[in-house]
């Protein structure tokens, strides 16, 4: 094992791929925590989480760097390098978006309305539950790698990634329902406020999108 590239991959490149997605998901996960301490009004509670969500992305950068620097130029898989490094790129934008959105909402103590709260966080459950069918996809990588992407592997993640679809298109239409909410309510709040309500709005549904682009990546890899 002293071999960087050995002690980075062990028996399979495709695992520190594994595992930062799931640091990806980690960071998605903590969100929540976040997004409930600030609809609770309890922004101290708020700043833990973001700090947790802020050191989870950092340890997401670190993954992603040390992946860069060690994946092989020539790799004797079914796949191609640049394949793999933009997974990567996609994965890392979860973990972005949920530091990009702890960050803008305790900068400014952004407060949701009340009438809004229960739709936003069920927003974000949905688009929670895409990034982690995103991550039951990636950890097929594996054994999609060992049956040499054909046969009923391929099979099981096309049916990950349709499911992928069909939870993303649903977080496209609540997040239609949402905006319709807010554009109600506009008259009774700051323009300000408003407009980073909307922002905020925006940055949850590209987790779900981002999530989506995953399955779109696997189905290329699957492909080739």
């Amino acid at each position: 094992m002293s071999n960087p590239i050995a002690a980075l991959f062990g028996r399979s490149p495709i695992r520190p791929i594994q595992e930062h997605m799931a640091n990806a998901q980690r960071c998605v996960i903590l969100l929540g925590d976040f997004l409930d301490a600030c609809t609770s009004d309890d922004w101290q509670k708020a700043q833990e989480h973001q700090q947790a969500i802020h050191a989870a992305e950092n340890e997401a950068d670190e993954l992603k760097s040390n992946v860069r620097t060690n994946l092989p130029k020539s790799l004797l898989l079914p796949v191609a390098r640049s394949d793999l490094l933009e997974l990567l790129s996609i994965q890392d934008r979860l973990a972005n978006r949920a530091k990009d959105i702890a960050g803008l909402m305790l900068g400014r103590k952004i407060e949701v309305p009340g009438s809004l709260t229960d739709s936003l966080l069920n927003y974000y459950k949905l688009s929670l539950k895409t990034s982690g069918q995103a991550l039951k996809a990636i950890n097929e990588l594996d054994e999609l790698l060992e049956a040499g992407f054909r046969g009923k592997e391929v099979e099981l993640v096309e049916d990950l990634i349709k499911e992928l679809d069909n939870l993303e298109n649903k977080s496209d239409i609540h997040q239609v329902q949402l905006r319709a909410s807010l554009y109600q309510l506009e008259p009774n709040l700051p323009p300000v406020d408003v407009m980073f309500l909307y922002k905020i709005i925006d940055l949850i549904g590209e987790i779900a999108d981002d999530s989506q682009k995953v399955g779109s990546r696997l189905l290329i890899l699957i492909a080739h």
